[in-house]
């Protein structure tokens, strides 16, 4: 698991202190072998273990084991009934090279690059639908035959909605 953030002004200092930037986690799940077979990505207002400790505890399995970098806020993980590990990584070059952060950076790397590939400009009131679009497509690209079809499946359950109610969906993400 790990922390990130997406958007922001171009002219403003890095940091987490910057203007514009939406924060995220992103978790991967990994096999026994230690491939990538899951990605859960959340978008929260702030690096808090209050803020995390909802998604935390409906998103994880209780008995899922975590690895994070030492952010305080993934302390939260251990409320939700997981296991935690933090391994305290400082920062720069050296740390996107952890073994234990392989699959999760190139999660990231691979998020930013698609959507910074895909869309003029990230704002914030639409990363919560950028990243669930990466997620659903990640955790179903071994069944791409069935994304059409599940895709007609729900569209043709799912009953019309104003567009004051889709709006909706940007306020609670």
């Amino acid at each position: 698991m790990d922390d990130a953030y997406l958007g922001g002004e171009r002219c403003s200092p890095p940091g987490r202190g910057a203007e514009g930037k939406t924060p995220f986690v992103v978790a991967v799940e990994t096999t026994d072998d230690g491939k990538p077979h899951q990605i859960i990505l959340r978008r929260l207002k702030t690096f808090s273990k209050h803020a995390l400790k909802k998604p935390a505890s409906t998103v994880l399995t209780p008995d899922a084991e975590v690895v994070s970098d030492g952010l305080a806020c993934f302390s939260a993980v251990v409320e939700a009934g997981c296991s935690h590990k933090a391994i305290v990584t400082g920062s720069g070059p050296r740390v996107a090279k952890a073994p234990a952060f392989k699959w999760v950076n190139t999660a990231l790397g691979n998020i930013k690059a698609a959507l910074v590939g895909t869309y003029r400009a990230v704002r914030e009131k639409h990363v919560a639908r950028y990243l669930a679009d990466f997620e659903y497509r990640f955790n179903r690209r071994y069944d791409l035959g069935e994304m059409i079809p599940r895709l007609a499946s729900v569209a043709l359950a799912t009953p019309p909605m104003p567009y004051s109610l889709l709006k909706l969906a940007d306020v609670q993400a």
